[in-house]
């Protein structure tokens, strides 16, 4: 209620623990506070904040448009209200390694389990967009040092991604994958492999977590979690399926209001009001606010206010409670 119970210190110590254990982390990208508690709920192992998604939710294209403190408040959104790890996108550290330093520390801050920081020129473009350009080694060395060395808990994941597949081949990859993770990287993130035969080639080439991109019309062929197991992935992210899917609903729901002038017919479609108010956990809100008012007496004439908090509770158990008769 109010925010995740969990400590951010347990949520990273969740991560490193799924890392080690060799199964596959699954890490949908949430758009909102809400679609993380949504992700929690379903029972997948962490949530992923998209540079992608923050860019879009402000009505940009994903071109390194957006800075530090708009991809920190996504992610404090996200973290603040659920006990998974959350990985977050932190394009090329936002400029120079002081400012991938600086960037590591606020989300942290922030309550972030991890996140990657990627080899691009900054500006960066979509990973899944052609004409990209990458920094020498040595300058994302130097990025990747600071950021690990600014690390005050030892538990935050720093994930280190490569954009050269597309440029120097698989090889440039992998080489530069080691390399990163000589400077610090605890996971390596090869974006816009081709598919499964590059995914296994990568996997055998470097011995640390290697995460995978399942975003759809991408450059990587979407593989199943049976497949990306088998290969020996440690972590997948679906980073804009679901603003995609709600973006897909919303359309097809504004075009039919428009033509037909009424979302009567769309309702069966939706998530219910008493399901919003599960998901939010509306009831932990009412239980809070009449175990304080009970510990400190009678509230005066001026808390009307908190009264109808109270009414609105209990009227928001009684439809969850019809709705599940």
């Amino acid at each position: 209620m109010l925010y995740s119970k969990t400590p951010a210190a347990d949520r990273r110590k969740a991560l490193r623990e799924g890392l080690a254990s060799g199964r596959l982390l699954r890490f949908p990208g949430a758009f909102n506070a809400l679609s993380g508690m949504l992700i929690e709920r379903l029972g997948f192992e962490g949530a992923y904040v998209s540079g992608a998604v923050v860019s879009a939710s402000l009505g940009l294209p994903d071109i390194g448009l957006t800075n530090l403190d708009e991809v920190a408040l996504a992610a404090h959104q996200v973290s603040r209200v659920i006990g998974l790890p959350t990985l977050v996108d932190a394009d090329t550290g936002f400029g120079e390694p002081l400012n991938a330093a600086r960037t590591v520390q606020v989300l942290e801050e922030m309550g972030a389990s991890g996140c990657h920081i990627e080899d691009q020129v900054n500006p960066k473009r979509c990973g899944h967009l052609d004409g990209k350009e990458i920094v020498s080694v040595a300058a994302m060395c130097r990025r990747l040092r600071a950021a690990s060395e600014a690390r005050r808990d030892p538990g935050f994941v720093l994930c280190a991604r490569t954009d050269a597949r597309a440029i120097e081949g698989l090889a440039g990859a992998i080489t530069r994958g080691k390399a990163y993770v000589d400077a610090g990287a605890d996971m390596l993130f090869p974006e816009a492999l081709a598919g499964a035969q590059e995914l296994e080639q990568y996997r055998r080439a470097v011995d640390v977590p290697i995460l995978a991109n399942m975003t759809e019309f991408g450059k990587t062929e979407l593989l199943d979690t049976a497949t990306l197991s088998s290969i020996g992935v440690n972590v997948v992210i679906y980073p804009v399926t679901l603003l995609r899917l709600a973006m897909g609903a919303s359309e097809r729901g504004l075009r039919e209001i428009a033509s037909v002038g009424t979302q009567k017919g769309l309702v069966e479609k939706m998530q219910s009001r008493a399901q919003l108010y599960e998901l939010l956990d509306y009831d932990s809100y009412s239980r809070f606010d009449e175990e304080v008012l009970r510990s400190t007496g009678p509230e005066p004439r001026a808390g009307a206010q908190g009264a109808e908090a109270r009414v609105a509770g209990t009227q928001a158990r009684q439809e969850i409670e019809e709705e599940r008769a």
